[in-house]
């Protein structure tokens, strides 16, 4: 992938990646005690989605775009499940069109309490200073320049013992999926009960297969993983059809959770009806 987020910013997989990050961090705040959020591959922090960059894919036209013009037609089960996460977008957008989009840092900041902490770390140097311009002078966030996979063992385990580990990596590099299987371990060991979520891209199904296989492999107790495909793909040629999320320790409520909002993400952001599909699978579920 060219990978500036500004090119992908709002598009369906930060849709359903920024979603399900809603639910756990919602899930999270159940108990009164603080807990840390740790994003390795924090970005810049908000997105112009009238820049040059982001309107020449229009990603964001199939992603958040379509999820708001549908959203108030969504089933009575699955509105409620969404509206943090739309809350939270909007706000950024107080004339009511979508002309900005939050990366997952502040997208994470709306949603916490004043008890919890933001950890972001960010290794290019200009999108570093950017972001860190969007916390001045917030206690409740700590951004950091540094590589995210040193940040696993640099910031695991959290203070709090409690915590989310968002891991968003640009697949700009062909062993990526290494690294992100590497980090799963690395965080998994360092902070057994932490909630771990690792992103990736469904491109080389092939390479997505051997990442799932490998997680088995690992026999880390409790992963769930996630994917919708907007579109099927066409011939041999690699192409961006698929997000995928592997979680680490998910919320018990999650599951249940997914299996009334997947369908409808897959209706309303899948190219052309019956070309997509989602899956919900366990990887060596925890009895």
């Amino acid at each position: 992938m060219n990978y500036r987020h500004i090119y992908h910013a709002g598009n369906f997989a930060d849709v359903v990646k920024h979603i399900i990050l809603s639910r756990v961090i919602l899930y999270m705040q159940q108990k009164e005690k603080a807990f840390r959020i740790l994003d390795t591959h924090a970005g810049i922090g908000l997105y112009d989605l009238s820049s040059e960059e982001a309107q020449k894919t229009g990603e964001w036209k199939q992603g958040i775009k379509l999820l708001l013009d549908a959203i108030s037609k969504a089933p009575k089960d699955v509105k409620p499940l969404l509206e943090p996460y739309v809350q939270a977008v909007m706000s950024f957008n107080p004339e009511g069109e979508i002309k900005q989009y939050p990366g997952s840092p502040l997208l994470s900041r709306r949603l916490m309490r004043k008890q919890d902490r933001l950890t972001a770390l960010e290794l290019h140097p200009e999108d570093y200073q950017t972001l860190q311009s969007h916390f001045e002078g917030d206690y409740q966030a700590r951004i950091t320049h540094l590589d995210g996979w040193l940040g696993l063992k640099s910031h695991l385990p959290p203070k709090e013992r409690r915590g989310v580990t968002l891991v968003d990596p640009p697949f700009e590099v062909f062993h990526e999926f290494f690294n992100l299987l590497k980090g799963m371990k690395e965080a998994n060991a360092r902070f057994a009960t932490g909630t771990h979520m690792m992103w990736y891209p469904i491109k080389n199904r092939k390479a997505c297969d051997e990442f799932r296989t490998e997680l088995y492999k690992s026999k880390i107790p409790a992963i769930l993983d996630i994917s919708l495909e907007v579109r099927k793909p066409k011939g041999l040629k690699e192409t961006f059809d698929g997000t995928g999320l592997a979680i680490v320790n998910p919320p018990y409520a999650l599951e249940k959770e997914l299996r009334v909002l997947m369908p409808w993400l897959k209706n309303v952001l899948e190219d052309n009806k019956g070309s997509g599909q989602y899956m919900i699978n366990w990887i060596n579920k925890a009895p």
